[in-house]
């Protein structure tokens, strides 16, 4: 199920961070493997602004999660993480088109996000999914402020890409936050 996150989902959600960032080891990105979770204040923080959402298993615990920013009028994806118990189950599809919908109803037109080129998981799985690469000459502001801070953090020592697709309403919901899974 795809539900708003709750405040004792919030540890969890960095169990997942962790543990979704193992298999970068897997492909020589230790670094990206080692990087420490969201801090609880700024988990708080998406929270407490109503842009972040899990996906949970059959006993209502968090096994995904997403976090969404405002940026230059777009609701860009923060993050996506999902334990690797439950990777290839669409739970990231499910919670991008949950956030599509959110956007969707607050007169957003796009979702943004950035993301690594050559990770499987990371570009070609959100192509799959509909997002197409922004050019540099594409990128607003808070966008080419975004790319800026991950190079001075040491995201750019691997490709990297923003990318883009409109918003949409899935056509099937039976609910308006709950996907069954």
């Amino acid at each position: 199920m795809i539900r708003s996150a709750i405040v004792t989902d919030l540890p969890a959600l960095q169990q997942i961070e962790v543990a979704a960032g193992a298999p970068f080891r897997d492909i020589g990105m230790d670094a990206i493997a080692e990087d420490p979770p969201p801090p609880l204040d700024e988990l708080r923080e998406f929270l407490e602004t109503g842009r972040i959402w899990v996906a949970a298993d059959g006993n209502d615990e968090p096994v995904a999660y997403a976090l969404v920013a405002l940026v230059d009028g777009a609701a860009h994806i923060e993050q996506v993480s999902v334990h690797p118990r439950a990777a290839r189950q669409g739970l990231g599809a499910l919670l991008l088109d949950e956030i599509s919908s959110w956007a969707a109803e607050r007169g957003f037109a796009a979702l943004t996000l950035t993301t690594f080129v050559d990770v499987p998981w990371n570009a070609p799985y959100y192509e799959r999914l509909g997002f197409r690469p922004l050019d540099d000459c594409e990128l607003t502001p808070g966008l080419s402020q975004i790319r800026e801070d991950e190079a001075r953090n040491g995201l750019a020592a691997w490709p990297r890409v923003t990318m883009t697709r409109p918003v949409t309403t899935p056509a099937r919901r039976a609910r308006p936050t709950t996907h069954a899974v």
